[in-house]
This record gives structure tokens, C-alpha cells and sequence, in this order.
């Protein structure tokens, strides 16, 4: 008996070995691909700002950009969804091209005045190059699935300079109700080495104002719970506002290059109505005054929030992560006020818990919370990211999210795909992953 389990024992570790070993290579390829998006972005942002007719040129972009995409793309215009179906069930390798395909689509989505982020574009370059390693190494079916967590949590922890949460979003994103701890050494190794290469690179990362020190009581935690389920609300009006807009878009304009097309005339009529210059890009400044400014216009994250769904649902390369952080720092700010908490700390709270229930994602979003703003504000960020991940329901911006146990601890019959839930009949449910 004892020597039939020594050698499985053996192999296991010389698997789990390889595989953080491997992830190393993973981790300096996301590290380097961070440092030139984040660069490139920086520089094509500052060129927008001085240049404001840019953004009046957003359709005419959209249609190149659209035409360029439906013709090469391929199925590397699935994103992180690719990615998730990928990690979940393997199969074709993801298209080598998708990492330079996502970072030429963010870099001109930004240029010309797109609301969008980063993230998508970090774990989409991530998970193609560790793919693509893989496919070279012609790594078995385990090793291939720790390489794409690893280039997961390679990519999100060197874009954002948050390795731990990194990791854990590698392992927490891929479903609703199961951790894939298998694989967090090696996520790990890539977040922590992905960023040591970012920052060597000499790329810095926001900086956010310093949040109070307040001790969590039963008064404090009553208003915790009317700002969770505000923000829980934001969350269901972005996620259902970007699909219905997709659904509708694919139902009247087969044509990529004129959706992109109408969605970008769509976002410059309303960016030039509401003068919502701030809600374009990125909009970290935003993000970052929501921390100070009590002055902050109350309908700014309602802004950021119907930009980001038309210029996403429109077919425009990014990622949901910094316009969900623009949407919970803005909404906490004008919470704060209205429930007697502090400025910064509802800011923050806000800012991880909206991209935490939207990607159902708490852990990793406490996480993140920690690591940007200090341990004072752990118990405040678990609590409102919790509570507003359950608030939300079964749905989140990630279609291809599995279904594994539902918010309520029930089981269903076998793991769903959350774009089945929305009664896409593309997606059936799918065998529960090895």
C-alpha cells in the first residue's frame, strides 16, 4: 500500500514543481506585456487629452476597427470568456494573436475617447502567452490549465500591481462556488513575478489617498449593508444594461464594423450632451478625487457607467475592471456623504466592491483592497464585497463563468455556463471540469 501511494504522492509533487517552474517564464512574459500596455496607454491617454477632436473621431475608428477585427480576429475576439471556456474545458489553443490584437484594439479604444479598462486586456495578453507556451511545450491537459491560471493572475497582478489578489483571481474567476486551489502556487509565482518585472521596468501604479482607521460596529455595519446593496444595484443596472445592448446590437447590425460604428457615434453624442469629459478612458483621475472631493458631481458614476456599456457592448477592445472601479469609488463617495462615513474609506470600500460583485470575485477584491489601501480597510471591504457579490444574484460580466454552487449553497444538477442563465442558446451546460 505505502508504495503504491509514495509514487503517486512523488508525481504529484513533481507535477505541482514543473508547473511553478514554469510559471516563472509565464510571469516575466506578463510582466513584460504589462510594462508596454501600460506605457503605450499612458502615452496614447496624454495624446487624447491634448487632442479633443480625437474622440469626435471614435466612430470612424470603430468602423476600422471593427472591419480589421471581423476579418482577422478570429475566435481571439471571444476574450476573456475564450479564456474562461478555455481554462474549463481546454480544447483549441487560444489564437496567438489575441495578446497583440487586444493591446492594439485598448490602445486605439483609448486614443480615440472609449470608456473602458485594462484588465480584460492584461488576462487576455496573460492567458494567450501562457497558452502559447504551453501549446510549445505541448503540455499535458493539467499542466496546460495551471499555465493559463498562471497567466491569469500573471496578467491582473502585474496591470494593477496587486500580485496577491492576482492569484487569487485566477483561482476564484473561473467559477461561482469552487476555488481551483490546484493551482494557486503557480499563480502565485506568476503574480509575484509578473509584477517584480513591471516594476524593475520602472512602471509605477496609481497611488491612492490614505484611508482612516474606523473599527467595524453595529452601527457602522448597518450602513455597510445600505452601501453594499447600493453598489449591488449599480452592478445589476451595468451588467443587464451591457448585455441587453449587446443582444440588441447583434439582433438589428450583424455587421461588427457598424456596430462599432453606431456605438461610437452613440458615446460621443452623449459624452458631448453631459460635458462628461472625466467619464472617458480610464478616468483614474476621477477615481482618485472620489477619494477627496466632496464636491464630486453625484451623477458621475451613472456617467462612467453608460459609457462603459455602450462602448463595450458596441464591440470596442478593454476591460470592465477600471470603469467598475470609476462607477463604486464615485457611487461610495456620494454614499459616504449621505451615510456619515468617511470620504476615502467609502471611496475605496466602493471602488473593490463594485468590480468584486460584478465579477463575482470578493475574495480577490478584498484582496486588492488591502493591497491598495492598507490593512485598515479589510474589514470593511470584506463585509460590503460579500454582501454585494450576494446581492447580485447569478449573473456578472464574465458569460462564461461556471455555475458550480449557487449563493444559497444549493447545487444545481451540473455546472452552467452564467450566459446560459440569460437564455443565450449558445451555451448548455457543461461537464463539471477534472
Amino acid at each position: 500500500m505505502t508504495s503504491a501511494v509514495e509514487p503517486r504522492l512523488a508525481a504529484r509533487l513533481a507535477a505541482h514543481a514543473r508547473a511553478m517552474l514554469l510559471a516563472v517564464p509565464v510571469g516575466v512574459l506578463c510582466g513584460l506585456s504589462a510594462a508596454v500596455f501600460l506605457v503605450a496607454l499612458e502615452a496614447v491617454t496624454s495624446l487624447r487629452l491634448r487632442t479633443e477632436w480625437l474622440v469626435y473621431a471614435l466612430p470612424v475608428a470603430g468602423l476600422a476597427m471593427g472591419a480589421f477585427l471581423e476579418r482577422y480576429g478570429g475566435r481571439a475576439r471571444g476574450g476573456t470568456d475564450l479564456v474562461l471556456d478555455t481554462l474549463h474545458d481546454g480544447g483549441a489553443p487560444i489564437p496567438a494573436r489575441m495578446a497583440p490584437l487586444v493591446l492594439g484594439g485598448t490602445l486605439l479604444t483609448h486614443l480615440f475617447g472609449g470608456s473602458a479598462g485594462r484588465e480584460g486586456t492584461a488576462v487576455q495578453m496573460g492567458a494567450s502567452l501562457a497558452d502559447t507556451l504551453a501549446t510549445r511545450l505541448r503540455a499535458g491537459p493539467a499542466l496546460r490549465h495551471a499555465l493559463l491560471a498562471a497567466g491569469i493572475g500573471g496578467g491582473f497582478g502585474a496591470v494593477f500591481g496587486t500580485p496577491l489578489a492576482g492569484a487569487v483571481f485566477a483561482i476564484e474567476v473561473g467559477a461561482i462556488g469552487r476555488y481551483e486551489l490546484g493551482v494557486l502556487a503557480p499563480a502565485l509565482v506568476a503574480a509575484f513575478v509578473g509584477d517584480a518585472v513591471t516594476r524593475a521596468l520602472g512602471v509605477a501604479h496609481t497611488a491612492f489617498p490614505a484611508v482612516a482607521t474606523v473599527r467595524l460596529d453595529v452601527s457602522l455595519a448597518g450602513r455597510w449593508l445600505l452601501f453594499a446593496a447600493a453598489i449591488a444595484l449599480a452592478v445589476v443596472v451595468f451588467v443587464e444594461l451591457g448585455h441587453a445592448l449587446k443582444t440588441k446590437a447583434f439582433a438589428r447590425v450583424a455587421r461588427l464594423p457598424l456596430r462599432m460604428l453606431a456605438g461610437g457615434v452613440a458615446v460621443v453624442v452623449l459624452w458631448g450632451s453631459f460635458d462628461a469629459d472625466d467619464a472617458l478612458g480610464l478616468g483614474v483621475p476621477t477615481i482618485v478625487r472620489a477619494f477627496t472631493d466632496a464636491q464630486l458631481p453625484a451623477e458621475t458614476f451613472a456617467l462612467k457607467l453608460v459609457l462603459t456599456a455602450l462602448t463595450l457592448s458596441a464591440g470596442f477592445v478593454g476591460g470592465e475592471v477600471t470603469p467598475l472601479f470609476f462607477v463604486g469609488a464615485a457611487l461610495g463617495n456620494v454614499l459616504a456623504r449621505g451615510l456619515d462615513l468617511p470620504l476615502a474609506l467609502g471611496a475605496g470600500v466602493g471602488m473593490a466592491a463594485a468590480f468584486g460583485a460584478a465579477a463575482n470575485a470578493p475574495l480577490a477584491l478584498t484582496i486588492m483592497a488591502v493591497e491598495l489601501l492598507g490593512a485598515s480597510v479589510l474589514p470593511h471591504a470584506a463585509l460590503v464585497c460579500v454582501v454585494a457579490w450576494l446581492l447580485t444574484g447569478h449573473r456578472g460580466i464574465y458569460g462564461a463563468q461556471r455555475l458550480v454552487r449557487r449563493k444559497d449553497g444549493r447545487r444545481p444538477a451540473q455546472p452552467v455556463a452564467l450566459r446560459a442563465l440569460r437564455g443565450d442558446a449558445s451555451a448548455a451546460p457543461v461537464a463539471p471540469t477534472p
